[in-house]
C-alpha cells in the first residue's frame, strides 16, 4: 500500500511539474506582427527585438507587417492568433487612440489581448513652423487664446495620438486650435516646414529632418518634467500643469495566452530594451527603456485608453 501511495504521489508530481513546463515552453517559432508599413519606427525596433529574442529563446523570430486602418488589421490577426505565444504584436499608443476613437472595431482592445511588456516609453515634441514667430509654448498659446481658430495643426489624421494630444493640449490652455488631418505624420511635418500648418506634435525622428534644417523650430515636449533627451526644451507642463503625454511601444499576446510564458517573455524584452541595440534605436525619439511588469503595463494601458475614450467623447471625435 505504501509503494503503491509513493507511486501515486510521484505520478501526481510529475503530472504538475509537465504542466507548469508547458506553460512555459517556448514555441519554435514567434511571429512579431508590427500592424503598419515596413520601414516605420515600430518596423526598425522589431526588427531588432527579433534576432535578440530569438538567440535567448533559442527558436526562430519573425517580423510580419500588417498594416493598414491605423493598426486595426494587424491589431485583428493577432488577436484571432492562436493563444500559445506563437502571434505576437508589437505596436504603439496608436493601440489605443485606435480604440477611443473606432467603435466598432473587429476586436475588443482590452479583453481580447494580454499586455505582455512596454518597451519604451518617451515624450512627444511640440514644434512649430519657422514662419512663425513663436519662440516659446507660452507665446503660441497667448497667440491661440487671442484669435480662437486661427492657428492650425497637422497630425497624422483624425483619431491620431497626435490629435487627441493636441486636444488634450487645447482643452489644458483653453485654446481652440484648426485640426488638419494627414495621410501620415511625414505629410503633415513637410507642410509644417513649408509654413501650410503653424502648429505639430510629433515624435521628435518625424520632425528630425525639417528641424536640423532650420525651416521648423522646438518649443516644449509633453512631458510632465525635464526630459534627459531634449535638455533645452520645457516640458509643457511648466506653462500647463498636470498636462503630460507619453508615446509608448509595446508587445501583447492574444488573451489567454498563459501567464508563465506571459512573464518569461516579459523578462526577456526587459533586458532587449535596455540593450545598447535597442538604446541606438530608442534614442532617436528619445525613448527610455521601461522595467513594467506585465500588470503594471496592463494598468497602464487600462488609464490611457479611458483617457482617450473621454476626450473622444467630450468632443466627438470619431476616426470611422
Amino acid at each position: 500500500m505504501k509503494a503503491l501511495m509513493q507511486t501515486t504521489l510521484f505520478l501526481a508530481a510529475s503530472l504538475l511539474a509537465g504542466a507548469a513546463a508547458a506553460q512555459t515552453d517556448v514555441p519554435k517559432q514567434v511571429k512579431i506582427v508590427v500592424p503598419f508599413t515596413a520601414g516605420a519606427s515600430n518596423d526598425a525596433i522589431a526588427r531588432a527585438i527579433a534576432p535578440q529574442l530569438a538567440a535567448r529563446f533559442g527558436n526562430t523570430v519573425i517580423v510580419e507587417n500588417r498594416g493598414g486602418a491605423a493598426g486595426a488589421i494587424g491589431s485583428e490577426y493577432v488577436a484571432r492568433s492562436a493563444k500559445d505565444g506563437s502571434v505576437l504584436l508589437l505596436t504603439s499608443s496608436t493601440f489605443l487612440t485606435t480604440a477611443a476613437t473606432q467603435p466598432h472595431l473587429p476586436y475588443d482592445s482590452l479583453k481580447q489581448f494580454a499586455p505582455v511588456a512596454m518597451i519604451g516609453q518617451g515624450p512627444l515634441v511640440i514644434a512649430a513652423s519657422a514662419q512663425t514667430p513663436y519662440t516659446s509654448l507660452k507665446q503660441l498659446l497667448e497667440a491661440a487664446r487671442s484669435k480662437p481658430g486661427a492657428l492650425n495643426y497637422g497630425s497624422a489624421g483624425v483619431g491620431s495620438l497626435a490629435h487627441l494630444a493636441t486636444v488634450m493640449l487645447d482643452d489644458a490652455a483653453g485654446t481652440e486650435m484648426t485640426h488638419v488631418p494627414y495621410k501620415g505624420a511625414a505629410n503633415a511635418a513637410s507642410d509644417l516646414a513649408g509654413g501650410l500648418i503653424h502648429v505639430m506634435l510629433s515624435n521628435y525622428s518625424t520632425l528630425a529632418p525639417v528641424v536640423q534644417g532650420k525651416k521648423v523650430k522646438l518649443l516644449a515636449t509633453t512631458a510632465q518634467s525635464p526630459s534627459a533627451a531634449f535638455p533645452d526644451l520645457p516640458p509643457a507642463a511648466q506653462a500647463l500643469p498636470g498636462y503630460s503625454v507619453q508615446i509608448w511601444v509595446g508587445v501583447f499576446a492574444p488573451a489567454g495566452t498563459p501567464q508563465p510564458y506571459i512573464d518569461k517573455l516579459n523578462a526577456a524584452l526587459v533586458e532587449i530594451s535596455a540593450s545598447p541595440e535597442m538604446k541606438a534605436l530608442l534614442d532617436l525619439d528619445g525613448t527610455v527603456p521601461s522595467r513594467m511588469d506585465s500588470a503594471e503595463f496592463g494598468t497602464r494601458v487600462r488609464e490611457e485608453l479611458a483617457l482617450w475614450q473621454g476626450i473622444a467623447r467630450k468632443h466627438n471625435i470619431s476616426a470611422e
